[in-house]
């Protein structure tokens, strides 16, 4: 009986029986009309039942969370698929636009000059590892494209063709010390033949070689190819002079020559590919 009375199950039904006389009492106290043992039970189990409904509660709103936030993702992504789709009509648009002005460009060339054939290409890549700018196109030999083609961007000079594949070439800027084209300025029709040098390249200049000392080239003439060596047709813009100076290497004179083409922007041109008289050498 003793070992039973220094249990821990005896000590856990007094206290059982502290808490539901504690129960009982309040219970009288407060003049319920449930029975002692009822009200000791509530009065017990009460801040339990709380506790549980609370639980429910915010277990409840968590679902709640939980389906907001898979409508809201499901939004999202749907928001998100039909930003993707206008994104890319809107790029589909913009190379279709910029394929309209460039044709619109061209026409007024074709319509002077019946006699040229073109070919349409985009630029895909540019040689970081060349100092004067070469870039490559969506082009080659199987649309017709030869090297020695001119280049040009509406009715300006913009290079020539230098390398050609089956469906790329790479094109030499008119900046290029390596690009030599017959030229005039047409003020004066004084003549000479363009090409890049090294010193201008870095300003985006190329040079007029040739003009004697008594030339009445001056500042704003505007510079054209004369269509001798047979590479370039006649009557294509370079650019505008922008100074004139003189070659202490070969007692001559030159013109500075800013292309109207805006070379580092090129980003559509189009290749002559056929021209009459071309490859047709000829003098001035």
């Amino acid at each position: 009986m003793k070992r039973f009375l220094r249990s821990a199950v005896f000590r856990n039904l007094v206290v059982i029986a502290v808490v539901l006389l504690a129960g009982a009492l309040t219970a009288s106290l407060s003049h319920n009309a449930s029975s002692p043992l009822t009200s000791a039970i509530s009065f017990v189990f009460s801040p339990l039942q709380k506790l549980s409904a609370a639980i429910a509660d915010n277990i409840d709103d968590l679902s709640g969370s939980f389906v907001s936030s898979s409508v809201y993702k499901e939004e999202n992504e749907r928001l998100e698929g039909e930003l993707q789709e206008y994104r890319k009509k809107l790029a589909e648009y913009e190379e279709l636009k910029k394929r309209v002005d460039a044709y619109e460009e061209f026409y007024g060339i074709k319509k002077t000059n019946p006699d040229y054939e073109f070919s349409y290409g985009s630029v895909i890549s540019r040689d970081a590892a060349d100092v004067y700018g070469s870039f490559v196109l969506d082009i080659g030999s199987k649309d017709g494209v030869e090297a020695n083609d001119p280049v040009i961007y509406g009715e300006y000079v913009v290079g020539v063709v230098k390398k050609v594949n089956l469906s790329t070439c790479v094109v030499y800027l008119v900046t290029d010390p390596r690009v030599n084209i017959g030229a005039f300025e047409s003020g004066t029709r004084e003549y000479g033949y363009v090409s890049g040098d090294e010193k201008l390249y870095k300003d985006g200049l190329c040079k007029l070689s040739g003009l004697d000392s008594s030339t009445s080239v001056v500042g704003g003439g505007i510079v054209c190819t004369s269509g001798a060596g047979g590479v370039f047709p006649n009557g294509l813009i370079i650019g505008e002079v922008s100074a004139v100076e003189h070659d202490d290497i070969s007692a001559s004179y030159y013109a500075e020559v800013k292309p109207f083409a805006k070379l580092d922007e090129i980003t559509d041109v189009f290749v002559i590919t056929s021209f009459e008289g071309q490859g047709e050498e000829s003098s001035n």
